[in-house]
């Protein structure tokens, strides 16, 4: 039977979709084709006519992951006033249902170590994805010159994501909930707004001087 050019664009965006939520789950050598494929609901036989690769589906699921986790901090900053946007995206980002749902959550968490040690094709791609999370995350911080954003932007990331990690290394009980704690004060704390110094009283000659 054939297939319609838009039904295989649809089957094909089903097993990315599928393939991203449970590389999340599994890592990337957690989960075979075959199992991969069941879980899209196809023969193993049919993956060939969608991808070249194994490795190519798994670039495809990681960029998918990564590209969702950009488009939502998007979506927080449009829906929030811009001196909120940064807090509210490491609100949602460092909590007990993102920790407790890898499946559905950042791709960096939770296959970065393995990314790292994967073809230098699958790193190029990662990377390439990274870039644009960080420049999604920068373009949520008002004011702040686009050098100094990136910079920040990179810093929040890499604390978001090495306190989800140690989270979920932890459990899911106080200690956890107190990783993620650390790592919303420390992002929070470090991009917080400096108070006006306050100014020193006049000395009595000062004082003096200015009335006459």
């Amino acid at each position: 039977m054939r297939y319609s050019k838009e039904h295989k664009r649809e089957t094909h965006e089903r097993i990315v979709k599928r393939a991203s939520v449970r590389l999340r789950e599994k890592g990337a050598h957690g989960i075979g084709v075959a199992d991969l494929m069941k879980e899209a609901g196809l023969t193993h036989g049919g993956f060939y006519a969608h991808f070249d690769s194994r490795e190519a589906l798994v670039i495809e699921a990681f960029a998918d992951a990564m590209d969702r986790g950009a488009a939502r901090w998007r979506r927080l900053g449009e829906q929030t006033p811009p001196e909120k946007r940064l807090a509210t995206i490491v609100d949602s980002y460092l909590t007990p249902l993102h920790r407790d749902d890898p499946g559905h959550g950042c791709a960096i968490p939770t296959l970065g170590a393995e990314i790292a040690r994967e073809s230098p094709k699958t790193r190029k791609a990662f990377a390439a994805r990274l870039e644009r999370m960080i420049e999604a995350l920068a373009g949520q911080l008002p004011d702040i010159p686009a050098k100094a954003a990136r910079k920040q932007a990179i810093a929040t990331i890499a604390t978001m994501t090495g306190s989800l990690v140690m989270a979920r290394i932890a459990g899911n009980g106080d200690f956890s909930d107190e990783i993620l704690a650390a790592g919303r004060e420390a992002v929070l704390s470090r991009t917080a707004s400096p108070k006006p110094a306050a100014k020193k009283p006049a000395s009595k000659k000062a004082a003096t001087a200015a009335r006459h």
